[in-house]
């Protein structure tokens, strides 16, 4: 009986191995085993192309090779014409203020002449004054008057001066070249620095550099629009166009000691061209 046992322990081990063995080579889920070529070289492509697709994303996220715009060369650009802008931003502000001058100038000669004693028909106070002195009868105050009005008539010289001179030089028309130069390079510049920065790492860093940069750009677009008002003689425009373009001046600053230590990162991690 012992060895009938053990004989049948054995029968049934033998058929359970070969039920497992059975059911291996049968496990085909996705009948990769039938024998139409053509079904399974199908049935490849699309476990291939499921593969590919969920492939991590992370291995392209730089996204495509953009040659020497991502290298030094085209990471340079924007640091470049970024610190150009800012001294030419400072250039458009005084050449502002240039135009401002010569236009208030009228203003204050006026003032000045309306302070003149009458000089009697003379054309400055100099023959005003040889005239009451050559008078028959002195006016003592009348001379006293001429001779205080002495130096106000040099300052009046001096402005006029001043004001034709500025004239000659045409800071209206520079004022408002370069700054419509200053919005165009400086915004295609704002924008093509983001650009550069992601052809490089796959993403942006948002930060004071970034934000400061978004902040100029608003602000020359607020400049630019009060050129309408301020050619109509809108104080009020033009007390926002300056104060914009203060304050965009400001930005610069912080732009370029928040810069800084990204150019020179770009220097490390980059290579010509």
């Amino acid at each position: 009986m012992p060895s009938s046992s053990a004989s049948t322990s054995t029968r049934l081990t033998a058929l359970d191995t070969d039920a497992f063995e059975s059911s291996i080579e049968t496990f085909d889920p996705l009948n990769l085993s039938e024998e139409n070529s053509s079904t399974h070289n199908n049935r490849a492509a699309v476990i291939a192309a499921a593969a590919a697709f969920m492939t991590p994303l992370s291995a392209n996220a730089a996204g495509p090779d953009w040659g020497i715009f991502e290298g030094r060369t085209g990471s340079l650009l924007h640091p470049v014409a970024m610190f150009t802008m800012a001294a030419f931003s400072v250039s458009t502000g005084l050449l502002g203020f240039q135009w401002r001058r010569q236009r208030t100038l009228g203003d204050e000669i006026s003032s000045l002449k309306k302070t003149l004693p009458d000089l009697a028909g003379a054309s400055s106070i100099a023959d005003a004054l040889q005239n009451a002195q050559s008078a028959e009868t002195v006016d003592s105050a009348y001379v006293a008057k001429l001779k205080a009005a002495m130096p106000i008539e040099s300052q009046i010289s001096e402005l006029q001066k001043e004001r034709k001179d500025l004239a000659s030089a045409g800071p209206r028309d520079k004022h408002f070249s370069q700054g419509a130069l200053l919005a165009f390079i400086g915004t295609a510049f704002a924008i093509e620095g983001p650009l550069n920065t992601y052809a490089r790492a796959g993403k942006l860093f948002p930060g004071p550099h970034l934000y400061a940069g978004a902040g100029l750009v608003v602000l020359w677009a607020l400049a630019a629009s009060m050129v309408p008002a301020m050619q109509k003689g809108n104080d009020a425009a033009r007390t926002v166009h300056i104060g914009a373009n203060l304050a965009g001046i400001g930005l610069f600053g912080w732009q370029v000691t928040s810069g800084i230590p990204i150019l020179l990162k770009v220097v490390e991690f980059t290579k010509w061209p």
